[in-house]
Parts: structure tokens; C-alpha cells; sequence
């Protein structure tokens, strides 16, 4: 059972990525990938939520396993990041640098940010 919620969680989260990242880039344009990088800030911030919840014991471990394996492993792309930081890096320019230090600090912050709403929301 666990496993069907895992990949049932993993399509609807592959589907929002593709749904979000495909919304961010026209509405921004060609250049960055800044649909992957929007992706990626709002998955560092909802698993650390997420986290939270289950620590606090407002979700179950079932729900947490379902969102942070299943919808979040599917929604976050840095299998993508990673291939893009790379692809920018063979171009040359500073595009590679200026992409990888937006999306880990980015990420970094949400993920606190995403931290701090968990304590305050599921303060015991």
C-alpha cells in the first residue's frame, strides 16, 4: 500500500512540476531555466514543512513518506538542475555560476523559511 501511494504521490508531483516549470518559463521566457529553479525553491521549502508536521506528529508517517518520497520526489527536479548547471557550464559564460549560487541560496532560505513555518504552525 505504501508503495502505490509512493508512485501515485510521484505522478501527481511529476505532473505539477511539468505544470509549474512550463508556466514560470513563459512567463519569463527563453534563457535560465527558471521554471526548474522555481521547482526546486518550492520543494526545499514544502518538504521541510512536511517534515515538520511528521515530527510534530500532525501527519503520519504513511503521509509523510506519500508527500516528501512520492509528491516531492516527483515535483523536485535536481536530476534536471544538475543536467542544466552543466549544459549552461559547457556554453561558457557566467550563465552556470550565476544559476547554481541563485538556486542553492534560494533553496537554502526556503528551506529555512519552510522550517520556521513547521515550528510555528505544529509548536507543541
Amino acid at each position: 500500500m505504501r508503495l502505490a501511494l509512493v508512485c501515485l504521490g510521484g505522478a501527481f508531483g511529476s505532473g505539477a512540476r511539468f505544470l509549474l516549470a512550463e508556466l514560470v518559463g513563459k512567463a519569463v521566457g527563453p534563457g535560465l531555466p527558471w521554471g526548474t529553479w522555481a521547482v526546486n525553491v518550492i520543494g526545499c521549502f514544502v518538504i521541510e514543512l512536511v517534515v515538520m508536521a511528521g515530527a510534530r506528529e500532525h501527519l503520519s508517517s504513511t503521509a509523510v513518506l506519500t508527500l516528501t518520497t512520492g509528491v516531492l520526489g516527483g515535483f523536485t527536479t535536481y536530476s534536471a538542475f544538475n543536467n542544466q548547471v552543466l549544459a549552461l557550464f559547457r556554453t561558457g559564460g557566467a550563465g552556470g555560476v550565476l544559476y547554481l549560487g541563485a538556486t542553492m541560496i534560494a533553496c537554502l532560505l526556503s528551506g529555512l523559511g519552510g522550517l520556521a513555518l513547521g515550528q510555528a504552525l505544529f509548536a507543541k
